[in-house]
């Protein structure tokens, strides 16, 4: 809801009074998630909602699913792994919309990834320059370079700490998307688009912002260490990327 959201920074709550930031309530993202599921369900039309990122979002998807109503959504892995408190040093690539919430919200995020709620893991991937980040945090740009962490985090968060199993991961991530917008990918066919990642979930690896494929560096994970890790990508059956040990 841009009227409850304007203006706003930050989640609104404890760091945004201390630190001085207006803050973006729970409510500006809620109140809009209803309204959409009453139409959805009014309509009998289907509704896919990104970046679900508060407790009272992902529960209202639930009732509404629990109810017949035609609705997807999907959640980020920085939503899923960062709280608010991470703003706390001003770094403006904690700056994102939806904001990073709190705690609560990280461990509902997680729960409903895990008893299937969630449909999809996105990477909300908004890169920009340095010199755009490099402002007073109210004047920076919001996002994030969300895909060259997205697997990492993923398997570190969920996989790892025995939340969900490595197939339910790679659906949430691949053919779980596919199926959502009715696209034919995220499957190993014959026939099919050769898009794949090829990742080792027991592989460690560092976050080096200075050895991303994307132009930009706006991580809030830089000198992160990771639990698993991709080591070859493949676009149209062409090998895009390789994993090189330092």
């Amino acid at each position: 809801n841009k009227e409850l959201a304007a203006g706003g920074v930050i989640n609104e709550g404890y760091y945004s009074t201390l630190l001085g930031l207006k803050g973006m309530s729970h409510l500006a993202e809620e109140a809009d998630v209803q309204r959409d599921l009453m139409l959805a369900e009014a309509t009998g039309a289907h509704i896919h909602i990104a970046h679900l990122s508060t407790a009272g979002s992902l529960e209202l998807v639930r009732q509404a699913k629990q109810k017949g109503t035609k609705v997807t959504c999907e959640v980020t892995p920085h939503h899923f792994t960062l709280t608010d408190s991470a703003v706390i040093d001003f770094d403006t690539n904690t700056k994102m919309n939806p904001p990073l919430r709190t705690d609560h919200d990280v461990r509902a995020l997680i729960e409903g990834i895990v008893d299937g709620t969630v449909d999809a893991i996105a990477t909300d991937h908004a890169p920009h320059h340095a010199d755009e980040k490099a402002l007073e945090y109210d004047r920076a740009p919001f996002g994030i370079v969300g895909l060259e962490t997205a697997v990492s985090l993923s398997l570190d968060r969920l996989y790892h700490k025995e939340k969900i199993s490595l197939m339910r991961l790679v659906e949430l991530l691949s053919t779980a998307p596919a199926k959502v917008f009715n696209i034919s990918r995220g499957t190993l066919s014959v026939g099919a688009q050769a898009d794949v990642t090829i990742f080792d979930p027991e592989l460690k690896t560092f976050v080096n912002p200075a050895q991303f494929c994307s132009k930009s560096r706006n991580t809030p994970f830089a000198d992160w260490q990771l639990k698993g890790r991709v080591i070859n990508t493949i676009v149209s059956g062409r090998v895009v990327y390789r994993y090189q040990k330092a």
